[in-house]
């Protein structure tokens, strides 16, 4: 908290939430009926994370970006929100680093998981399009969790 800058915060923000708000405001008025909004978290909005407080923070305030807009377009647009766990993009090789105990990083991070690896972008895909679907129907402000546990067995 002491090294946070009001610029990371805001960029965090910006990346985060307002990003999301702009897409539904400009996708609105061109939607179908029925058709749905699914907003991207993170179990970063539900568990802390050390020097993580920006982002922990922006993720929650996308929960509530989500119950405001599915009240406000509840019959018209479903909204729900995916909170993804680990999952293995090339920044998680960033956040690895380099040397001689990346391999003990990469390792650690999946362990999060009560699964015991990193999900993948296929896997949280898989989520979003359900999601999306006519299936998913009657499912309208929800959060559903893609974390491979984490949530239930934070380690």
């Amino acid at each position: 908290m002491a090294e946070l800058t009001t610029a990371h915060w805001n960029r965090v923000f910006a990346v985060n939430v307002t990003a999301q708000m702009l897409m539904a405001k400009a996708a609105l008025p061109l939607m179908p009926a029925e058709a749905s909004i699914v907003n991207l978290a993170s179990v970063a909005a539900h568990l802390g994370f050390a020097e993580r407080a920006a982002y922990c923070a922006a993720k929650s305030a996308v929960l509530g970006l989500k119950r405001a807009l599915a009240v406000e377009l509840a019959g018209k647009v479903r909204v729900n929100c995916l909170c993804p766990g680990t999952v293995d993009p090339p920044w998680i090789a960033r956040l690895a680093g380099d040397g001689d105990d990346r391999e003990e990083r990469m390792a650690a991070m999946a362990g999060r998981q009560a699964i015991g690896r990193l999900g993948t972008p296929e896997e949280i895909a898989s989520v979003v399009v359900f999601l999306a679907s006519p299936e998913a129907g009657f499912i309208i402000g929800s959060v559903i969790m893609a974390d491979g546990g984490m949530t239930i067995a934070p380690r």
